[in-house]
């Protein structure tokens, strides 16, 4: 279990107080990229010593990270990373497909040459990090993907349920990438989404959008099905 040293007392002195005011971001991130684990006690003052805050805004930090459902408070033994089964994942998954799916619907209907601009090259950034087999550039330029189609939209209220159920199942959703033929598949359906959106075609950015979530889903089973059987 990774415990707060990862980063440095002076690191965190070191900030400045415009860097400190959001404690809420710095502990989503944490625990999205896997520097607290699922169940890992997350005590108030050790936080917020790493953090280089106070406990009260620690406190409230980790409030809203309950509300969306990263954090899980219990009485008298304070609050924890929240463990999100595999089940769940699925069911999220299912709820990002139909979300995703409207959002890359509205994105198509409101592009602007811009907004073409950027996801090309955002895309052209996906390329790149498969040829240099890099798979954490990868994944996170898929993220950055998905929250620019969001962006585009205009869509608020889906943009913020998806931002949430995103930062639930980010370590389940780099188990997909690094699954064999995976990454190649990936860009070829993100390819498709774009090139829909670019042409403002709205039925075939949703249907490509729905595809590829599709697969994402079915990746996942398979992934962890494997992990099962590996356990055995």
């Amino acid at each position: 279990m990774k415990s707060y040293e990862g980063r440095s007392a002076r690191g965190a002195k070191e900030k400045t107080a415009k860097e400190r005011v959001d404690p809420t971001a710095e502990l989503r991130r944490a625990i999205e990229t896997g520097h607290f684990m699922p169940s890992q006690r997350l005590v108030e003052a050790e936080l917020a010593a790493w953090l280089g805050v106070n406990r009260a805004k620690v406190k409230l930090a980790l409030g809203k990270l309950e509300q969306e459902g990263l954090v899980v408070s219990e009485p008298n033994r304070g609050a924890r990373v929240r463990v999100i089964s595999e089940q769940e994942a699925l069911e999220i998954l299912q709820v990002r497909t139909a979300l995703e799916s409207l959002i890359a619907r509205q994105a198509a209907q409101r592009a602007t040459p811009a907004d073409r601009k950027r996801l090309r090259e955002i895309l052209q950034s996906l390329r790149d990090a498969i040829d240099k087999e890099d798979f954490m550039t990868y994944s996170g330029q898929n993220g950055v993907l998905h929250a620019e189609v969001r962006r585009i939209s205009g869509h608020a209220t889906a943009s913020r349920v998806l931002s949430n159920l995103n930062s639930q199942i980010v370590r389940f959703q780099f188990r997909t990438i690094l699954y064999p033929g995976r990454i190649h598949q990936s860009i070829s359906e993100h390819t498709e989404i774009v090139e829909a959106i670019c042409a403002g075609d709205a039925d075939r950015a949703e249907k490509a959008t729905r595809d590829h979530l599709a697969h994402v889903t079915e990746t996942l089973e398979k992934s962890l099905a494997a992990l099962a059987r590996h356990a055995v």
